[in-house]
This record gives C-alpha cells, structure tokens and sequence, in this order.
C-alpha cells in the first residue's frame, strides 16, 4: 500500500486570518459557537475557489457478450452525507469499475462503495484530515468487498463475480485515487516548455496496477498457498486484487487499495479513468495526448447548449473510447474523463 507514492506533495491551505479579530468573551462563546460555525461554514463553501470538476463517460461493450463495467460521476457528494468536516466545503467522486466473471460484482461496487464512504467520512472537527481519509478508503474498501462476499455466498449457487476498482475523491483540490486490480487513472499537467511558451502536457500515473506478475503480488498470493501460472492466479484470474472473487481470497487476493494523493493545480486539465480495456490498446501518455489534442481542435461540433469547453471533454471522451474500439480491442471499454477548471 502506498499513500503518498511519488506524487507532488499538497501545499499547505493557509488558514483564516484571526489575528486583527475580535475575540468573544467567555460568557459569550458557548452560546455564540453554533452561529459561528454555521457562518464559517458558509463563508468557506463561497469563498474557497476550489477548482470546478465535470465528468464525462463513454462505455462501449466491443465484442463481448455482456456489459461487465460499471461507473459513477458525483461532481458533489454532499448529498450523500449527513456532513462534512467544518474545513472541508467540497466532496467528489468518480469511479470506473471493470467487472469479470459476470456484471454483479462491479455494479454492487458501484452502487455502494461511495454510500458506505459517506458514512465512513470524518465529521465535524478533525486534525491530520490525510490520515483520517487513508483509514476511511482502506475501512470502505473492506466493507465492501465484506458485503459483496456476503451476499455472493448467500445465492445458489453462490456468485463467483469480482471486479477492480479505480476511485477518484476529491476533497476541495485534494485528489486521493484508491485502486484495486488494473484500472488506471492518469493526470494531464501542462507544463510550459523553454523560453518560446510552447506548452507541453505530462502525463502522471495516479495508480498501480495489480498483477500476479508483479513481484511483491506474486510472492504473497505464493505465501498464502496459492500460484501463479501463465501470468494468472492459479492460472485463471488476471489481477491479484480486487472486490468479490471470494474463491480467490484464501489464495492471497486481497481487496485492500493502493492509495495515492496529489494536490490540483492551474496547470492540471483532466483526468483519465478507465478500464483495462484502453490500455491494451493505448499507452498511458498516449492516450492522454489523445485527448490533449481533441481539446486543442476549434472545429469539434458541441451539443445545444454546451461551452466550447464542454463540447471538447464530451468529443474527446467518446472519441478515445471510440477509437480503442478501432484499434481492436475486444474488450469493454470505460473512459472517465474529469475536466479541471480553475
């Protein structure tokens, strides 16, 4: 597990100014402080010009027989939840969960991880907010692999599906990916490039891939009695982590998450995620040059009632699952694209 991987380290938010303010007496504080909080509160979500995030899908079955992706796109979840930590004024999230063995697995997970998230999220005052957020993802994860395996084994006969998982949550401008299996999700920075302005976009890896192949997954499915043949958990299942799969826990899958964090800035523009599917057909940077470069292209047609800026994150997020589909691959197919805007 690694939290804070190799990513740009958040700056620090600097605080609200108290210094030329005039403090309450200490009769006057207890009654004064709900006021107080609720007018903090309000201030922070319209002051706080936290960047503004738009998601966009597109889903393409390719040649198999059944639809096994899920996703979901919650630019705000705050209705979700019964509140927020007094210094936080926005919550996001976005997910794309790439099912095998059937649809069932991914579609739980799309339907609960967020909820059981929500009522895991710290509430009212907290201190050290990173630590707290890393315990709830990893306590979500769990829970839901825990529900998931609960119910599969309930059924008759009992559900064999499993599912990776790719989460995006956004606290104000604070990104944390958590990610289970082969899913990715990759940040699009433009950097400018010498003396002559010539922008540039980088491309950086916001997850990890889980595969038996990988050292450290191979050498503890290995040391809980189970093997790897032919790049796969006894030979069948293709990643060494994920939610369901219940047969597979006792062989060293696992459903705990890789968690990584990486604060926004002016430079980022979007972000990538999707399932394995693109990725057997596009490398990482190319697939986010791809989309750098549609968003470049003036004449993209937009729908009624759509920005210039919005017709060109909705063309190139169906254009880049489209054209996934055009270089071959037979899989299905998800593209999150989240648009970044300050």
């Amino acid at each position: 597990m690694d939290l804070f991987g190799d990513l740009p380290e958040p700056t620090q938010t600097a605080g609200r100014d108290t210094e030329n303010t005039p403090q309450p007496s200490t009769e006057d504080r207890g009654e004064k402080r709900k006021h107080e909080v609720t007018e903090e509160q309000e201030e922070k979500k319209v002051c706080k010009g936290v960047a503004r995030l738009r998601g966009y899908v597109a889903a393409r079955r390719g040649e198999r027989e059944e639809m096994q992706d899920a996703h979901v796109l919650l630019p705000d979840l705050s209705p979700c939840m019964a509140s927020l930590p007094h210094q936080v004024s926005r919550l996001a999230y976005f997910a794309v969960f790439d099912g095998h063995g059937g649809s069932r697995a991914s579609r739980f997970a799309a339907e609960n991880l967020h909820q059981t998230l929500a009522l895991k999220f710290p509430k009212g005052e907290v201190e050290n907010l990173d630590k707290l957020v890393k315990r709830c993802l990893l306590d979500t994860f769990k829970q839901t692999d825990e529900d998931f395996l609960k119910q599969a084994s309930s059924q008759k006969p009992a559900w064999k599906d499993g599912t990776t998982a790719t989460c995006m949550l956004v606290v104000d401008d604070t990104v944390y990916i958590a990610n289970l299996g082969d899913s990715r999700a990759l940040l699009c920075r433009v950097e400018q490039e010498g003396k002559d302005e010539c922008k540039k976009c980088v491309t950086l890896a916001l997850s990890k891939e889980h595969n038996p192949t990988c050292y450290e997954e191979r050498m503890r499915i290995q040391k809980a009695g189970g093997t790897v043949r032919e790049g796969r958990v006894l030979g069948v299942l293709e990643v060494s982590r994920s939610i369901g799969d219940g047969q597979y826990k006792r062989c060293g899958v696992i459903s705990t998450p890789d968690l990584r964090r990486c604060q926004l800035t002016h430079n980022d523009r979007f972000v990538i995620l999707a399932c394995d599917g693109l990725f057997k057909v596009f490398t990482p940077e190319e697939a986010v040059k791809f989309v750098y470069s549609v968003l470049q292209d003036v004449t993209v047609e937009r729908k009624e009632g759509q920005t210039a800026e919005e017709g060109g994150f909705e063309a190139a997020c169906q254009r880049l699952a489209n054209e996934a589909v055009r270089r071959g691959c037979a899989d299905n197919v998800t593209v999150i694209l989240v648009s970044i805007q300050f």
